[in-house]
């Protein structure tokens, strides 16, 4: 069966599709070694007035632009971005840009608890806008009539924009609610004595505890699959592609929010008792159809038999001898998600908003930075100019789950943003 795809637009990341985990995969190597009750509880209390704290959000100015005020927050500590002054924390590493993205920066570094309410805020004001800007109808003609449309243009990119940023603001906080660091921007020229560059805590236990239990089995297999026999070997350090790195982080995001939208549908079905009769059987028919499914094409073991599944790409060192499809475990939500037709299927792999394949693609080049990407005339990726990092494979785990994690946490706050401003069209 096929991994339905969402691909990332107009990104050196695009070269992915989502794994589901049942797709043809391929443990991947590093230097010849191989290594191949989730809280739907959303946080938001949505009668908090952000008015009584206005006094205590200080340094801020306001100026107006069209018939929105907008907060304009000075370069503080308080940024998402690692270049603000103050203490220099980073608590994420995208920097978000837009007036209502650094309000929002703003109270996540000082007032995160009032985050809810300034979101509410905001995106009344969205809807109030695209409101007003539907009812007008244009009365001009030619010249007039292009400029109108070109203005309406930029306030739909502008709200766009915000959108995004809201969205982002969110899923950061959903990471401070749970007390998980955002891993900061991988720079090789930032590592410790030894050379590595993932001198970050490790979080695991916690990025586990955000996830059912029959969904962290799935992630189990996302990580047998990469990881291979290292799974386990968290000290270790590998030299290893900085742009399949990126690759295979945005590829386990789009893999958690997959994971989740079946995840939700799975415990629904279940605290109603409506699963299907299979779930509760012979689970042969599913490790048949991961045998079949983790069978390189052609019968050639190599990284050119299955170019577009998101973890055949190559590792500096190679693809790894252990065979295909080490690690897979069934499961009963991966039974539930065998279960699905083809067109379930790629209707739950797909993203839903181009929003959140925005954030995906900024925020993975946030994190691995925007790689230099060169196609020779043959059509191949020249990796002459990628750049190596060295990290361990504890740092590679901490990588994925937080991925994984962070496509779990867009699919909420992308329903949860829908539900006050409706942008998702399918």
């Amino acid at each position: 069966m096929e991994t339905a795809a969402a691909t990332l637009m107009q990104s050196p990341f695009a070269t992915l599709r989502p794994s589901i985990s049942i797709a043809r995969s391929e443990n991947l190597a590093a230097n010849g070694s191989s290594f191949g009750s989730f809280n739907t509880n959303f946080g938001l209390s949505l009668k908090r007035q952000i008015s009584n704290s206005k006094s205590k959000l200080g340094g801020h100015r306001r100026f107006g632009l069209g018939s929105r005020r907008f907060p304009v927050v000075r370069a503080s500590s308080s940024s998402l971005s690692p270049d603000s002054g103050g203490s220099g924390a980073q608590i994420a590493p995208l920097q978000l840009e837009s007036p209502i993205g650094q309000f929002l920066s703003e109270i996540l570094a000082s007032h995160p608890h009032l985050l809810p309410a300034a979101v509410e805020q905001q995106l009344e004001q969205l809807q109030t806008d695209r409101d007003a800007e539907q009812k007008e109808e244009p009365s001009a003609s030619g010249t007039d009539l292009v400029l109108y449309r070109r203005i309406a243009e930029v306030k739909a990119n502008d709200r766009r924009k915000a959108l995004e940023e809201i969205l982002y603001a969110l899923v950061v906080q959903k990471f401070m609610d749970a007390n998980v660091s955002l891993i900061p921007s991988i720079d090789p020229a930032v590592s410790d004595i030894s050379g590595r560059v993932d001198a970050w805590p490790s979080q695991d236990d916690k990025l586990e505890q955000l996830h059912s239990s029959e969904a962290y089995e799935m992630i189990q297999n996302h990580l047998s699959l990469i990881l291979g026999n290292r799974l386990g070997d968290s000290s270790t350090v590998a030299q290893i592609s900085k742009l399949r790195v990126g690759q295979v982080y945005a590829a386990s995001v789009m893999y958690g929010y997959f994971l989740k939208r079946v995840d939700q549908r799975f415990q629904l079905e279940k605290s109603m008792k409506i699963l299907p009769d299979t779930l509760g059987g012979d689970e042969s028919n599913v490790q048949q159809v991961v045998e079949e499914d983790t069978r390189p094409l052609g019968g050639q073991q190599s990284f050119q038999a299955s170019p577009t599944h998101p973890e055949v790409s190559s590792w500096a060192g190679g693809i790894s001898s252990g065979g295909f499809g080490n690690g897979i475990k069934a499961s009963r939500l991966r039974t539930y998600v065998m279960s699905f037709d083809g067109e379930t299927l790629q209707r739950y792999a797909t993203i839903r908003s181009k929003e959140a394949v925005s954030i995906i693609e900024k925020h993975t080049e946030a994190l691995f930075g925007r790689p230099e990407i060169v196609i020779t005339p043959e059509g191949t990726v020249d990796s002459s100019k990628d750049q190596l990092i060295k990290i361990s494979f504890g740092g590679l785990k901490r990588l994925v789950l937080e991925a994984v994690t962070f496509g779990s946490f867009l699919w909420d706050v992308e329903s949860f943003v829908d539900s006050r401003y409706h942008f998702v069209m399918n």
